[in-house]
């Protein structure tokens, strides 16, 4: 089975990864034997892709993709956007960071998405982006307790209900994580 590197070390994104990947192994920076410091300092999701997989591929020299992926509140500005992991602090619960969002949208307009950018570095180094999004409301309350992150206040119309509430099946088929992965297989995926 070939392997595939992913410049990431949160377990949630590895196992989507996997899931999704299905004929290939998916290894992380949590496989090497080495602590890989990454500096998320881009101001835009293509940009902090582009940075996570080159860090990795500066070390392995092997080809890698890596995913920035966030939330955009139209009330907020566009709010937490790229720094939506780091938002608050990286330490703190997202029950806290959700509870924020939703109190901010209060009386306001509720809608949002889901944006992700996947980064693929080829074997020469050469970068390749790949963007997608999921529209969605903020729920007034959290709902479920599937998926991570801002899942249980993101209200998905088309299933009625917030992404934390439907199965990992379900999501993935609408992702925007699910999206960019299938613009990036489309191109790669008879190279992986």
């Amino acid at each position: 089975m070939k392997t595939v590197w992913i410049a990431s070390g949160n377990l949630h994104k590895v196992e989507e990864f996997q899931r999704m990947l299905k004929n290939v192994e998916v290894k992380c920076l949590k496989d090497l034997d080495k602590d890989i410091e990454i500096i998320e300092n881009g101001k835009t999701f293509e940009e902090n892709a582009i940075i996570k997989a080159m860090s990795l591929y500066n070390v392995i020299h092997q080809p890698v993709f890596s995913d920035d992926s966030g939330i955009e509140v139209d009330a907020m500005d566009k709010k937490p956007g790229v720094h939506s992991a780091r938002w608050m602090g990286e330490d703190t619960s997202y029950d806290i960071k959700n509870q924020a969002i939703m109190d901010a949208v209060e009386g306001k307009d509720r809608t949002a998405r889901y944006v992700c950018v996947i980064a693929f570095i080829d074997e020469e180094g050469n970068p390749y982006t790949y963007r997608a999004t999921v529209e969605g409301e903020i729920y007034d309350r959290p709902l479920g307790n599937k998926g991570f992150g801002f899942d249980p206040i993101f209200y998905y119309p088309p299933f009625g209900t917030t992404l934390a509430n439907v199965s990992e099946d379900m999501k993935n088929s609408i992702s925007h994580r699910g999206k960019a992965l299938e613009m990036f297989l489309a191109e790669w995926g008879d190279k992986l």
